[in-house]
């Protein structure tokens, strides 16, 4: 796995981690859980586009970071949908003129749950191609 593959992958892992412990708390807050299931699937998917060589840039646009995947990753096409809506918490929910709800925050955690198990999966099956190569679970392949 490319050394910055593997930054993505544990730069949204402390986001899903995040969206997690907040999911579970006595008060959970419904907007922060959106905005977080938003940026670990933001981070999966240009974990994924960093492994296939893709240049990414900047964007916060889950429909395009999809559409960039779905040629290497066509597994992430049954999800365009819910990327679109996940994209719409990237800024708008921090803001005063939008709140989130307890539903939507269930989504937002079922689709970056999916965003993740599908990026995984799939970094964990060419990781078994490669010699040398480090696994997503952080093994060593021989």
């Amino acid at each position: 796995m490319e050394p910055l593959t593997r930054e993505w992958v544990d730069k949204a892992e402390e986001d899903h981690r995040a969206v997690e412990a907040l999911g579970e708390a006595v008060e959970p807050v419904w907007g922060p859980i959106c905005f977080l299931s938003q940026q670990c699937s933001e981070k999966y998917l240009k974990a994924w586009l960093v492994e296939q060589g893709v240049d990414v840039g900047k964007t916060h646009d889950l429909d395009r970071l999809g559409k960039l995947c779905a040629p290497s990753l066509g597994e992430i096409e049954r999800l365009m949908d819910d990327l679109r809506l996940l994209t719409s918490f990237a800024v708008e929910v921090r803001y005063p003129g939008m709140s989130a709800t307890r539903e939507d925050a269930d989504r937002c955690r079922g689709v970056s749950s999916a965003v993740r198990d599908t990026v995984r999966s799939a970094l964990n099956k060419i990781c078994r191609f490669r010699i040398n190569g480090s696994c997503i679970n952080g093994s060593e392949e021989q």
